[in-house]
């Protein structure tokens, strides 16, 4: 998780994940312009979104294909 960037969580647009239900843990998640993303917590909405760069990001979701967090 990296600085924040010049935009706030306050300007951003986050979307529900399309994998969250009623059952399991929901995140949203916003872009920012400069390609970074914010992750709040849907149900707490009052805690505050962390932030990743774009390489953090490029890093998970790659981590992710590859099978690393089952």
């Amino acid at each position: 998780m990296s600085e924040y960037p010049a935009g706030r969580p306050a300007d951003a647009e986050f979307r529900t994940s399309s994998y969250s239900s009623d059952h399991q843990g929901c995140i949203e998640v916003a872009v920012t312009p400069g390609g970074g993303r914010w992750l709040r917590d849907t149900k707490d909405r009052t805690r505050p979104a962390h932030y990743y760069t774009p390489v953090e990001w490029d890093a998970f979701i790659r981590g992710v294909k590859d099978g690393e967090f089952d």
